[in-house]
């Protein structure tokens, strides 16, 4: 033992003093071994317990949509269905009727009386009568034909009554001879543009080779009537007396609501399709892929096009899901067609043994959880920011405290190492329970320790917290995004209801015929159109187009309406109605919005028509035995550009045969994706295609000139027509 000034080294205080120097530099060493450790192993378990979050985050976003999914697009397609089966049920019900009947008489003709049945007559159209049709060349003095003509006439009264019933647009008694007796209320329709009556090849018609084939109740694919080229179906059931056949019953359905509906309905990359028996697609707003609409006439003029049977595609999964839905109401399912995922849902249409299928891309439904995970990622990397921050201030404090803690007995080490080891053992084992339902990570006492410890206790607290009121959040977006658009689907209907949509307009006047149709680019849109009767001889007429879209226009639209509607029933003049209206909108026009408007009254004893323009397109006018022009009138200030602004009025002397086209800037400005325009000389070529042709058909033929042109580009601005026909006093 050595000693210097009064102090030993050596011996066992050395001893003690070296033991105690040695075991505070191992405590220490072992204490930062398992803080390193230890973190090592937190930062292993935060980023796992992250994806864990981020799959149940997703998963039950996922399941969520889902479940909306699955109670609204089931239902919704339950209920086309249901629709649809009892219009058809309507068609089949009639025929049966009309077949029984038909039956009895070929069983016992001698006892009916033989009843004169007449052709066509062109003074019935508009009115419900029984017309007698032929192919061409058959003889109608036959004795055979004549007899058998006879004992069918007998069904006239019942087909007449049945028809006068049903929602079929007609029905029918066809003979093997040849020959068929018909009800409905358009025998116009028979005779060509030169008044002679149009052969009907009866035993060439689908609907009669298909009865005929098949030998029982059946219905032909989607096709257009022969008569007035509507979009229509037929149903038809032969009837046989001792095993011959005697004659095909059938009945015709329009399908143009089922058509406007499955295209109204196609929003956001979601759609319904119709699939017939056979799994052809019948109605689809889809051009191109699986689900495109290939029509029986397309494959009359094309023998090598094929209408693909959806029951039998290399898809296994679609072709199972098509014949499930044609047997029962099927469930959600996620099935992958044309190249992405959808969810569908499908159900079969009672009597006539089609389905409805409803897709919505499963892109669409994901995007609630893509948000979701990408606004975790931003929470996620905020709590890794703060919890690093604290551990490099908690790491330098814990270097300068080691200093102080060397002067410390073991003890004392040993407490404070069981001190920060004991919180994070418990919060490892609170984030390994994390999970499913199970993702609130509460703060408690154990962990408040005022260092590193607690600033990762408290950024998993908050990172829980924040994660549950995203989730939250969500919900409720999407239920306001919901509310949102049920209300958008409600104005829609409303605004349609607010312009005129019965046609004929005045079934009780034929000194003129009009027709008119409004397409907003969006869910409602800000053109709109009126017409009425001032007083007997006296038709207004206006068109107008509000600036911008959507709902804002919409209500400018409603508003500018009746104003003018209401000043043109007080019988001023289209210049004064145009100064009055302008008058009362720019009282109150804080938002500076404006309506182009073209007004005209039709003296309708003697064709005159004075008008007014403010703003608006120019019209179009046809004169009798002349094409469409463009008639370049006098243009005054829009409608709520200036108060007390002049318009002045212009007559145009409308002969009987005179035609007067009028539209929005919607026509004329319709663009391809090229950023090309329809123009001017489109339209009035398309005018022109079908010179004599009612308002309803110029108008659509105008529209399906456009949609040709268009194609898929996105329709930017509404698309409204007007057409009116003037035929004279003594039409």
């Amino acid at each position: 033992m050595k000693r210097f000034k009064g102090i030993a080294f050596g011996g066992i205080r050395q001893k003690v003093f070296n033991l105690v120097i040695v075991t505070i530099l191992l405590t220490v060493a072992v204490f930062i071994a398992v803080i390193v450790y230890q973190y090592g192993q937190l930062s292993g378990l935060v980023k796992k317990t992250n994806e864990s979050q981020k799959q149940s985050i997703t998963a039950i976003s996922e399941e969520m949509m889902a479940g909306i999914l699955e109670t609204n697009v089931t239902q919704s397609t339950q209920m086309e269905a249901y629709i649809a089966a009892d219009v058809f049920g309507d068609a089949e019900r009639v025929v049966k009727i009309v077949a029984d009947y038909t039956g009895k008489l070929f069983s016992d003709p001698d006892s009916y009386p033989v009843r004169e049945v007449y052709l066509p007559d062109k003074a019935m159209d508009g009115k419900i009568s029984v017309q007698l049709l032929t192919e061409e060349g058959i003889d109608l003095t036959d004795p055979d034909v004549k007899s058998k003509l006879g004992l069918i006439g007998n069904l006239s009264d019942l087909m007449t009554a049945v028809y006068a019933d049903s929602n079929v647009d007609s029905c029918y008694c066809a003979l093997p001879e040849g020959v068929m007796l018909l009800v409905d209320n358009h025998s116009g329709t028979k005779f060509d543009k030169d008044g002679n009556l149009v052969p009907i090849p009866v035993r060439e018609r689908l609907w009669y080779t298909g009865a005929v084939e098949s030998g029982k109740l059946g219905y032909t694919d989607v096709t257009t009537d022969i008569f007035t080229g509507e979009v229509s179906i037929m149903c038809s059931l032969p009837v046989y007396c001792d095993g011959e056949l005697v004659a095909v019953i059938g009945a015709d359905l329009f399908l143009n609501d089922v058509s406007e509906t499955v295209y109204n309905m196609a929003q956001r990359g979601s759609f319904i399709c119709i699939v017939n028996q056979n799994g052809h697609v019948i109605f689809s707003p889809r051009k191109e892929g699986i689900f495109r609409v290939v029509h029986e006439s397309e494959l009359e003029n094309n023998p090598e096009s094929v209408q693909r049977d959806l029951r039998e595609t290399d898809n296994k999964e679609l072709s199972q899901f098509v014949r499930d839905s044609l047997a029962e109401n099927t469930e959600l399912r996620l099935v992958e067609a044309d190249g992405q995922q959808y969810y569908m849902a499908g159900a079969p249409i009672r009597h006539i043994g089609w389905a409805v299928l409803s897709l919505v891309p499963k892109s669409y439904a994901d995007q609630p959880s893509v948000f979701m995970v990408a606004r975790f990622n931003e929470i996620q990397n905020d709590a890794v920011n703060d919890f690093s921050s604290g551990m490099k201030s908690a790491r330098l404090t814990f270097f300068v405290l080691i200093g102080i803690v060397a002067a410390i007995v073991i003890t004392a080490a040993v407490f404070v190492s069981t001190r920060i080891v004991k919180p994070l053992a418990a919060i490892t084992k609170r984030v390994q329970s994390l999970g499913g339902d199970n993702l609130q990570f509460k703060m408690e006492d154990e962990y408040r320790t005022g260092d590193e410890i607690q600033v990762l206790a408290e950024s998993f607290a908050m990172l829980s917290g924040k994660t549950l009121e995203y989730i939250d959040q969500v919900k409720k977006v999407t239920a306001e995004k919901e509310r949102i658009g049920a209300e958008l689907s409600l104005a829609t209907r409303i605004q349609a209801d607010m312009l005129p949509n019965v046609y004929p307009a005045f079934p009780e006047r034929n000194e003129f015929d009009i027709y008119a149709s409004m397409d907003p680019a969006k869910e409602v849109g800000g053109d709109f159109y009126d017409y009425f009767l001032v007083d007997r001889d006296h038709l207004c007429v206006f068109i107008a187009d509000v600036s911008g879209k959507g709902v804002p226009a919409a209500l400018f639209m409603m508003a500018s309406k009746i104003i003018l509607a209401n000043y043109a029933k007080m019988g001023k003049s289209p210049a004064q109605i145009l100064h009055d209206t302008n008058n009362a909108i720019c009282a109150n026009n804080r938002e500076e919005m404006f309506v182009t408007v073209w007004l005209g009254i039709l003296e309708i004893s003697t064709g005159k028509l004075l008008a007014a323009n403010a703003g608006h397109e120019y019209p179009v006018i046809k004169r009798p035995e002349g094409g469409f022009e463009i008639l370049k009138d006098k243009h005054g200030l829009v409608i709520g550009g200036m108060d007390n602004a002049n318009y002045k009025e212009y007559e145009i002397q409308m002969e009987p045969g005179s035609k007067l086209f009028l539209y929005t800037d919607g026509v004329p400005e319709a663009t391809l994706e090229e950023k090309e325009l329809f123009g001017m000389d489109r339209m009035l070529d398309a005018l022109n295609e079908l010179p004599d042709a009612s308002p309803k058909e110029t108008l659509d033929n105008v529209r399906r000139v456009v949609d040709s042109f268009v194609r898929d580009s996105e329709q930017f601005d509404d698309l409204t027509m007007m057409c009116i026909e003037y035929k004279g006093k003594n039409s």
